[in-house]
């Protein structure tokens, strides 16, 4: 056993999670003794029961996994009494979590939450980010209370958004990050010392879960906010039109393009779908026809997909 080490109850699901984890599990003077995350869901076209990310991670190293379908009135205080954790690290469990968790253990309950807080508070962080054409962003670790992202800030680790980048490469980049940070934590914690600066209301916004109305491509706005759009819900959950038939069509990438015309029209089929909008145009990359895989839009286009002068998001 190191000295001085830390008993953590890990709390999150998706592989942000994960790879905060495997960042602990490999950290000295870091000991997981357990890991709480989301029951197992139906996904895919056989809707089989799927674990999450977390889940597998936690088993394939041998740590208690526990999934319960609620924390509220109580219902984790008997396993949470038998673990006695020192520390809770939480990273997108996506349950809120009751007093009596947050208050139980002697160093607190800490989230790595995927923003510049108090800046993008909620569910959907790195994917507002992008879609709002910010040039950077971060991880903070922060102490929890019972409001939603709004506890003290310990540290934050920024990174640039590039003009390139995605809701997806940003959210590779901020899982190393999170896993950083919370490293970070137990080192400051083992040390004696962690600061606490309670978060600014000045500044502070909240990014909402993504709907489908979200989605959807409204052309009549500028070249660079159809882009940010695409690129903050790329590769998930996808940015959304319609064609000229009324199905729908994913798209997955696009890049800014010369041209003009109406919002919305197919003013060139050569190499790229593209589309004009109300300043200057975009280029359609990469696709997902409804009831089709991901292709690039050239194959989209030889699949007589769509036609120059065709008009997308007309419902």
């Amino acid at each position: 056993m190191i000295e001085n080490e830390i008993r953590i109850l890990f709390m999150g699901t998706p592989e942000i999670a994960a790879a905060t984890l495997r960042a602990l599990l490999s950290h000295g003077g870091a000991r997981v003794i357990g890991a709480v995350t989301q029951p197992d869901r139906k996904k895919g076209r056989g809707m089989r029961l799927v674990p999450s990310e977390v889940k597998t991670l936690a088993l394939e190293a041998g740590i208690p996994v526990f999934q319960p379908e609620t924390l509220r009135d109580g219902a984790f205080e008997n396993e949470l009494s038998a673990l006695d954790p020192d520390l809770i690290v939480v990273a997108a469990y996506g349950k809120i979590l009751p007093p009596y968790v947050i208050n139980y253990p002697k160093f607190g309950c800490v989230n790595a939450h995927a923003s510049i807080l108090p800046k993008y508070r909620g569910a959907a962080p790195i994917n507002r980010a992008v879609m709002d054409g910010e040039t950077e962003t971060g991880v903070t670790a922060m102490y929890m209370d019972e409001g939603l992202d709004t506890g003290d800030i310990i540290l934050t680790l920024k990174t640039p958004i590039e003009e390139s980048d995605t809701a997806g490469t940003v959210h590779d980049r901020l899982a190393v990050l999170a896993g950083d940070a919370m490293c970070r934590v137990v080192d400051m914690i083992r040390a004696g010392s962690v600061p606490r600066t309670p978060q600014p209301e000045d500044g502070a916004t909240y990014a909402a879960k993504i709907t489908k109305e979200d989605c959807i491509i409204d052309f009549t706005k500028t070249a660079r906010e159809v882009r940010d759009l695409i690129r903050g819900l790329s590769p998930f959950p996808g940015a959304l039109t319609t064609l000229p038939s009324g199905r729908l069509l994913k798209i997955i990438a696009a890049v800014p393009a010369e041209g003009h015309g109406e919002p919305g029209t197919v003013i060139s089929t050569d190499g790229a779908v593209r589309v004009a909008c109300r300043d200057g145009a975009v280029d359609l990359t990469e696709v997902v026809p409804e009831g089709k895989g991901r292709m690039d839009a050239a194959s989209f286009v030889r699949g007589r997909g769509v036609f120059t002068g065709d008009v997308l998001g007309v419902k």
